[in-house]
């Protein structure tokens, strides 16, 4: 019942258009039913031998008023009442988009993006059908039904009885294949979602199929999830395909019913030629609804089923939101971790252990460590995709969970080291979410990230579109536009996650000293596999499983002999062998 409420609470958004277009229907369908009277009247005065060419001529008039009258209302009642559902896919659509804008990351670490596309493109269609001419019908189909009985009882109350009998089979039938369409159309929409998580998951990795020659493996894979989609299809079908021939046998035998004892009532003179076809002509008007309303009931249940599957996703709560209390501020980029450990969401084993570090404003910290030691979580953390325990984590002075998220992230620039960049342009790109920044600005820190030279190579140069997830530049092209494009933001902490895992030692020294002068005076914290990048910064800390187990400044950390030292010594070594091998 939750699902169909929501479904009527949508339509009393447009309470206005909707009634306007309800007055229209009523007045078309009034039309309609007036009609019958008239052609009555004709047949009627034709049996009798009455019929005159004046009064023909006005029964025709009558008809092709009542017909224009219907045209007029026709469009009104479709224009407001359709319009009105375009204006609940609008609403609805932006209101799951803004919904999913706000959702936390392990939000989208356990969930299919194929399965939420569906949800926003095929299940909103579906609840725009249901508000739109799902209304539509029904209303029209209550109507029809209930003038179209008054007109057969007031021409005989006995035929109609004999008609209505097989007609009120119809109700069983709806309730019994209601449910059943409802939890069908629900596989459906899950099967679909499925087969456009197949489609976007192969499409973008395009690359990897091509190269590893697994192309026929996910055509198996796309036939399969294409075949178990057509099977689920194939079953609502099946309810489907007996419901709307059960209505139709019902309505035929009432048609049945009509011919046989309204045909004796004729013969015998209880009713007249006239009345006998006003009646039919009201049996089919009442057989129309009891038609329809199978259609509505498909409508409205595939609604239903819709609406409770984009709700699953509306009544989730983001993770990560402001405090009752939060406070928007400017940073001034004093970072502090007190004793902070923390472990994911749904893992028993701690990613961060009793981290103690402070950050002084303008300080450059590099952070070092191999895989998985923690170094990412401890920047998610200061950024808040995942939340630190409470009073562990401080940003000037004040615990960053009482900083509201758009002062937070307004004032930190990331650059992570898998630069996701939009399907537009590289000037679209760089300056992204700020449409204040001159062509000047921009070409000047595409310099700085040394990418102008390469970017004016490329066929438009700025305005060159980068394709989907920028699939037509290189990993370190894309790097140092995502480079470019956090520095454009002014941030008064930047953050480079391993930017420079793509590039080149040489390209990478370069940037460096080139971001010597954005870095002064704003906190800087440089992740990095390689010594190169952190050995000029300020201060460094190594993460080894979690823990902070060094840190000092690079001629600090050699000394120790510790994990830094052999790490830089190895990395020398490397650097040797590959010049070597150049000469």
């Amino acid at each position: 019942m939750k699902k169909f409420k929501d479904l009527i609470l949508l339509v009393l958004r447009y309470k206005r258009e909707i009634i306007f277009g309800l007055i229209s229907l009523f007045i078309v369908d009034i039309a309609h039913l007036i009609m019958p009277l008239i052609i009555r009247g004709t047949i009627d005065s034709l049996a009798l031998g009455i019929a005159t060419g004046p009064l023909l001529t006005k029964y025709a008039l009558y008809i092709i008023a009542l017909a224009l009258i219907g045209a007029f209302f026709r469009y009104l009642w479709r224009y407001y009442i359709i319009g009105s559902s375009r204006k609940v896919e609008q609403y609805l659509r932006n209101k799951l988009f803004f919904h999913l804008q706000s959702l936390s990351a392990s939000f989208f670490d356990r969930t299919k993006t194929g399965d939420l596309m569906a949800r926003s493109i095929n299940d909103i269609d579906a609840v725009r059908m249901a508000t739109g001419p799902g209304v539509a019908r029904l209303v029209d189909a209550i109507l029809f039904f209930v003038f179209s009985l008054a007109f057969m009882l007031r021409i005989s109350p006995t035929l109609t009885l004999y008609t209505v009998i097989p007609l009120s089979f119809t109700t069983i039938i709806v309730t019994i294949f209601g449910k059943r369409i409802h939890n069908r159309f629900e596989k459906v929409q899950k099967g679909f979602a499925d087969i456009t998580e197949q489609v976007r998951e192969s499409l973008s990795g395009i690359r990897e199929i091509k190269a590893f020659v697994q192309e026929k493996g996910k055509i198996k894979e796309f036939r399969k999830v294409n075949e178990e989609f057509v099977a689920k299809n194939m079953s609502l079908v099946k309810v489907w395909g007996m419901f709307f021939p059960l209505i139709m046998l019902i309505g035929g035998l009432a048609t049945a019913m009509v011919i046989l004892f309204g045909g004796r009532k004729v013969i015998l003179n209880e009713v007249s030629l006239g009345d006998m076809v006003a009646f039919s002509t009201y049996l089919g008007m009442l057989t129309w609804p009891l038609m329809s309303i199978g259609w509505v009931v498909n409508l409205v249940q595939r609604g239903a089923a819709s609406m409770g599957r984009i709700n699953k996703i509306l009544l989730i709560s983001p993770e990560i939101k402001d405090e009752k209390d939060a406070i928007k501020m400017d940073i001034q980029g004093k970072i502090e971790y007190r004793h902070l450990s923390f472990a994911y969401p749904d893992r028993k084993e701690l990613a961060l252990k009793n981290i103690d570090l402070l950050i002084e404003p303008g300080v450059r910290l590099g952070i070092v460590g191999k895989v998985g030691s923690g170094k990412t979580t401890l920047i998610q953390l200061l950024l808040r995709v995942y939340d630190p325990p409470s009073g562990h984590l401080f940003i000037d002075n004040v615990d960053i969970r009482k900083i509201s998220l758009s002062s937070l992230r307004k004032d930190i620039g990331v650059v992570p080291q898998e630069s996701i960049l939009f399907s537009t342009s590289i000037r679209e790109n760089i300056a992204f979410g700020n449409s204040e920044i001159s062509e000047e600005e921009i070409i000047e820190i595409a310099k700085r990230c040394k990418i102008y030279e390469e970017i004016k190579e490329f066929p438009h140069g700025l305005d060159t579109i980068v394709g989907e997830r920028g699939i037509t530049l290189s990993g370190g092209q894309k790097q140092r536009i995502a480079l470019a494009r956090a520095i454009l933001m002014n941030p008064r902490v930047l953050i480079l996650d391993d930017a420079f895992s793509s590039v080149d030692t040489e390209t990478e020294e370069a940037i460096l000293q080139n971001l010597k002068e954005i870095m002064r005076n704003r906190t800087s914290i440089i992740i990095s596999q390689r010594i190169s990048s952190v050995k000029d910064l300020d201060f460094i800390i190594v993460l080894d499983e979690g823990e902070i187990v060094e840190r000092g400044t690079h001629e600090e950390l050699l000394n120790l002999n510790g994990i830094y030292a052999n790490l830089y010594e190895r990395q020398k070594i490397a650097k040797e062998e590959e010049e070597y091998l150049r000469l």
